[in-house]
């Protein structure tokens, strides 16, 4: 089937200050702050003042010239360029609007401020009888824990994992437990439907042999037969404990935050949302970890469908920023977690970006939004955000992309920085989906 440290201060109110522009109630707030300080005109004299660039400014005042001249409203859109620590231009950076798959950024926050990178969801799989020549008296028992990347591939090296245990045919049922979600399936049955067709090759869909063609070759075809139906249950029958024989390991968070991002898979979203525990602890996770003031994150889910998901400009970028401080901790970057132009397709096919930058794109039916990263060689890192509310989403999309380019030609072209450069490379190594090391013992 088919993801030096940020150039800013490190303690926290350093950190995300210059994103900000202006104080907001949040933990990191010292005491003794009036009502006065949370004006937008008071700036604390800790913080970085704007460094405006007239130039990029003036990039700026084009870019808005040209959406006005195509019929859309300028005060409905946002963009936020930060450069060294200091806002280099904005519009409307503080109003919160509707980001599309921006969204996924919090999402991804969240996550990380819930798991380490190398967290990996595990499916247990056993069975609650006799296993005698080849045959399971009883029934096959899937134990879910919502493994947002489940696809074709992991099936077929389950399948082929327990045929490696002795497993040819189980005489009932195959029975599905706890969270379980399969090739990003909206509806359940869809999922439990999936995952005993996987079992035996006689009954792969098309999409299987397609996921099976990117396994190493000379990968074996299953032939597990189940002779019952798949059901969901809700618990396990008194007396009926199984024997588990396989510990199934998704892959490691950082990829499957990587392979969300890449595609912008809003199943995947809203799963890692839902296991962070919903969309309002993503939105306070979130929060606190970019000391953003709350007006300006406000979801009502973790994948962006929807007008009602709304973030700022600013916020975005400190989301962002955020992101590659947690990530530099961990010796990743936030290359390891968003698409990177020029290497990850997804998203970012026909687009026209620096070949260095690391982005999230966001599209909706009137929405088109673009954040990201993009080195420069007199600058270093730029972080830029923008969003923009119109129906001509091809177009918007052309625009976002010269204004990226002409940011880029301003301080020009840099080489990928060692703080930027991916670790993470999909289907390869730890990395690659139908990995049979990831099948293990209980």
């Amino acid at each position: 089937m088919w993801l030096p440290i940020l150039n800013v201060l490190v303690l926290p109110l350093g950190l995300f200050a210059f994103l900000l522009g202006e104080p907001s109630p949040h933990p990191f707030h010292p005491a003794g702050l009036d009502s006065l300080a949370l004006k937008p005109e008071w700036r604390s004299p800790w913080l970085p003042g704007l460094a405006r660039d007239t130039q990029v400014e003036d990039l700026l005042a084009n870019y808005l010239t040209k959406l006005e001249q195509k019929g859309l409203t300028v005060e409905d859109q946002g963009i936020w360029i930060t450069v060294q620590g200091s806002v280099a231009a904005e519009h409307g950076g503080t109003i919160p609007l509707p980001a599309a798959s921006l969204t996924k950024l919090a999402t991804t926050l969240a996550a990380l401020g819930t798991w380490s990178l190398d967290h990996r969801f595990e499916t247990l799989v056993g069975i609650t009888g006799p296993l005698e020549n080849g045959v399971v008296y009883g029934d096959l028992v899937v134990k879910g824990s919502g493994d947002p990347l489940f696809v074709w591939e992991e099936g077929i090296v389950l399948a082929n994992h327990l045929q490696s245990l002795g497993i040819q045919r189980v005489t009932g049922d195959l029975l599905v437990l706890g969270p379980f979600t399969m090739n990003f399936e909206e509806d359940p049955q869809d999922s439990l439907t999936a995952l005993k067709q996987v079992m035996a090759t006689p009954t792969w869909p098309r999409a299987a042999w397609q996921a099976y063609g990117q396994l190493d070759p000379g990968t074996a075809q299953p032939e597990l037969v189940i002779a019952g139906s798949v059901r969901p249950i809700t618990d396990l029958a008194p007396n009926s404990t199984p024997t588990w024989l396989v510990r199934h390991q998704s892959l490691p968070l950082v990829g499957i935050l990587k392979a969300m991002n890449i595609y912008s898979n809003n199943i995947m979203a809203q799963m890692v949302a839902d296991l962070v525990g919903g969309t309002a602890d993503v939105v306070a996770k979130a929060t606190t970890l970019a000391a953003l003031p709350p007006r300006e994150l406000m979801l009502v889910n973790g994948s962006g469908l929807g007008m009602e998901n709304k973030i700022s400009a600013r916020g975005v970028v400190a989301l962002m920023a955020t992101l590659q401080q947690q990530l530099g901790q961990q010796g990743y970057s936030i290359s390891d977690v968003l698409p990177v132009a020029g290497q990850d397709i997804g998203t970012l096919v026909d687009r026209r970006l620096p070949a260095t930058a690391v982005v999230k794109t966001g599209s909706l039916a009137q929405v088109s939004a673009l954040a990201g990263v993009v080195p420069t060689a007199t600058q270093g890192l730029v972080w830029f955000s923008i969003i923009n509310r119109g129906w001509n989403i091809s177009d918007l999309r052309t625009e976002q992309d010269n204004l990226v380019l002409a940011i880029q030609d301003h301080w020009g072209a840099a080489q990928v920085t060692a703080d930027l450069t991916p670790k993470v490379r999909m289907q390869e190594g730890h990395f690659r989906y139908g990995d049979p090391r990831r099948n293990l013992t209980p």
